[in-house]
């Protein structure tokens, strides 16, 4: 049966369909010797599909990771600086797996990572507002920027669910704060803080909808229990988005 080419590179475990992408793009993905464009479909079971000149052979099994992120570590599969990534971190996995949304090189905790296109995309999509739950530090004890930053809707014109807070613990000069959001749009806590005058000196993912840390520690990771790959494969895009629902 032919389907697009990003989806069955997303199934192979080569990318997440995203970065299949531009995969296709740069030219690097053949299919029965030829190059392939972004559009184009196959069929994995008669079609010989290559990238990089690695042909794929068969479909690997499913793996579903949590992983504890620490600090300085990107969460792309190759960083065009020579950061250090994610996947060094679960190399022992037994097989190549990629990381669910993004987490920037200074914040730290919980990243899922997985194989598993479709999986990823349910996580990922706006429409089933999945809870991504923070422990943040911020320096300052100004109670009426916490009201502001519940308050914030919108980053650089973006629309976003106003986020929960609460304050968990304050300080001389710093208070701890839970924050939960929705999206995932890129370094998103940091700029709503910024908006309202908040420095973020720590930032760590505790959740992820029903998913946790379960006790990891920084660069250990754990395969996810039946309970929560359970979880993850229920998730559907059913729900219309508007943008600043909670």
């Amino acid at each position: 049966m032919k389907e697009r080419l990003q989806k069955i590179l997303s199934r192979y475990g080569v990318a997440s369909r995203r970065t299949a992408e531009k995969l296709i793009e740069a030219g690097v993905v053949t299919v029965n010797g030829k190059i392939a464009s972004l559009g184009e479909s196959a069929d994995a079971d008669s079609d010989i599909i290559s990238v990089d000149g690695e042909v794929l052979v068969t479909a690997p099994e499913k793996k579903y990771i949590v992983l504890y992120k620490p600090r300085g570590y990107v969460t792309t599969m190759k960083d065009e600086r020579g950061r250090r990534s994610v996947n060094e971190l679960v190399e022992s996995c037994g097989t190549r797996v990629y990381p669910v949304g993004r987490l920037d090189l200074n914040s730290e905790g919980l990243v899922i990572m997985t194989n598993d296109g479709d999986v990823a995309m349910n996580i990922t999509h706006p429409s089933k507002e999945v809870e991504k739950v923070y422990r943040v530090t911020v320096r300052g004890t100004d109670i009426k920027k916490i009201d502001k930053l519940m308050l914030v809707d919108e980053i650089d014109g973006e629309d976003i669910s106003p986020p929960k807070v609460t304050v968990l613990k304050t300080g001389t000069d710093r208070m701890s704060l839970e924050i939960i959001i929705h999206e995932g749009k890129n370094r998103q806590i940091r700029r709503m803080c910024d908006a309202v005058g908040l420095e973020v000196l720590r930032l760590k993912r505790n959740r992820v909808g029903e998913i946790g840390l379960g006790g990891l520690k920084p660069g250990e990771w754990r395969e996810m229990g039946k309970d929560e790959v359970r979880y993850i494969k229920s998730l559907k895009k059913d729900k219309p988005y508007g943008g600043k629902s909670i």
